[in-house]
């Protein structure tokens, strides 16, 4: 029987604006397909171009967020999931609220006065997605909200924990002191590589949770990218996710589950050291 608070996610949570684009406008403001990026002052004019010229649709999201809604729906049990991360004290940040409470969420947000509520443009071509966030208020979240009784109250009550990669540009520190809680108190720790930057680019924070984690999520592309960055020299998706499952833990309580997806191909989950694939 799944009790309340059983399920925490923490992350950036964005009010995502997607749209069908064509690949004009990919190229225009330099944009390549199935990839996430963080917004830079390029992408700046985009976020109105998108409003303006095409049908968009504005949905409360963020890479973890839109996963715990989802595990919300899934599990029909009020207040099973509970979720936090960094918004501004303005119009979307409200609707983030109604949004995420409607869904039945237990949402414990921090709200910065002055920043923004982030933002996601989602670029969709030919049944692929590109990202580009603008992290804004997500980018204040700090570890002193979450060791609030009040907040640090739903990571004892948690038996499982997700957090996207994304995170790990925002607060490390916090993903580190939620990990150790994890291991400690033998609860399910999963992460998700999120993004080639992720891998490239924070390879060291990274490198500090991945010991921790219990599952780890992630698809070919950020599979590859981790590869690469580690001097594995294979593109082979089944090997790599094989030698994530591998990597070391801090706790031997619970075998590393990896599963990488592939598209429309057999998604390669690896566990004790052999691949079954799933389609």
């Amino acid at each position: 029987m799944v009790s309340e608070g059983t399920l925490l996610g923490m992350g950036n949570p964005l009010l995502d604006i997607s749209a069908v684009v064509d690949e004009d406008f990919l190229k225009k403001y330099d944009i390549t397909s199935n990839n996430a990026i963080l917004a830079e002052d390029k992408h700046k004019p985009m976020y109105q171009e998108l409003a303006e010229k095409y049908n968009v649709e504005y949905i409360a999201g963020g890479a973890t967020q839109n996963s715990i809604k989802v595990a919300q729906w899934m599990l029909q049990v009020p207040g099973a999931t509970s979720y936090m991360g960094g918004i501004g004290k303005d119009k979307f940040g409200e609707e983030m609220k109604k949004n995420s409470k409607l869904a039945g969420v237990n949402v414990h947000y921090y709200e910065d006065e002055t920043t923004p509520t982030g933002t996601c443009a989602v670029c969709i071509v030919g049944g692929e997605r590109s990202l580009v966030a603008n992290l804004a208020a997500a980018n204040c979240y700090k570890s002193d909200h979450l060791k609030r009784p009040e907040n640090w109250a739903l990571v004892e009550k948690a038996k499982y924990i997700y957090i996207a990669g994304f995170f790990l540009t925002v607060s490390p520190d916090s993903i580190q002191l939620v990990a150790e809680h994890s291991a400690a108190n033998n609860k399910i720790f999963s992460m998700n590589l999120s993004a080639p930057f992720i891998c490239e680019f924070f390879r060291d924070v990274q490198e500090k949770a991945l010991p921790y984690t219990d599952f780890v999520f992630g698809n070919e592309t950020e599979a590859r990218t981790f590869s690469k960055v580690h001097g594995w020299e294979t593109d082979n998706v089944e090997e790599i996710a094989v030698k994530i499952s591998q990597w070391p833990k801090a706790s031997g309580t619970h075998k590393r589950i990896t599963v990488i997806t592939q598209g429309a191909d057999p998604i390669c989950v690896a566990e004790d050291g052999k691949v079954k694939k799933f389609l």
